[in-house]
């Protein structure tokens, strides 16, 4: 049902996604580079990361309502899950791949942005084992019956 925990874990995947517009991934001290041109490198600055994460974000919102088909709801939480760690390994790759033009004395400083997407695996798996949790209770209730 939507009024369960595992929605509240949900929602909070779907905000981690949707926060992590908000954070960057990476700052600088100095302009260098197509990513880090502005000095921060976050999720707008490359299409593939701004796909991954709105196919997370919505996968999670989509997920709340599919409470009927558990069986759904526990595939979206993996995929979930593995959009949750394509998103710093794409983006960690795709800094690494214009690290090479960067200039050697710009400082790159990690970011909370690089680090939230670990609280959506969290929060999805989570949501995963109040979703199994559920199931077994079901079944639990059917053979009583």
């Amino acid at each position: 049902m939507i009024q369960r925990i595992q929605t509240l874990f949900l929602i909070l995947t779907a905000g981690v996604f949707g926060v992590l517009f908000k954070l960057p991934f990476a700052t600088s001290d100095k302009p260098s580079a197509q990513y880090l041109a502005d000095k921060v490198y976050d999720i707008t600055d490359h299409p593939a990361l701004i796909g991954l994460t709105i196919i997370g974000a919505v996968m999670a919102l989509i997920s709340i309502f599919m409470f009927k088909n558990r069986k759904l709801q526990l595939k979206l939480g993996y995929f979930i899950i593995v959009m949750a760690i394509l998103l710093p390994a794409t983006a960690f790759l795709l800094f690494t791949r214009e690290s090479a033009s960067i200039d050697p004395t710009v400082h790159v400083f990690d970011q909370a942005g690089m680090f939230l997407p670990l609280g959506a695996i969290l929060f999805a798996a989570l949501a995963n084992y109040f979703i199994r949790k559920d199931d077994k209770l079901v079944k639990s209730m059917d053979r009583l019956r």
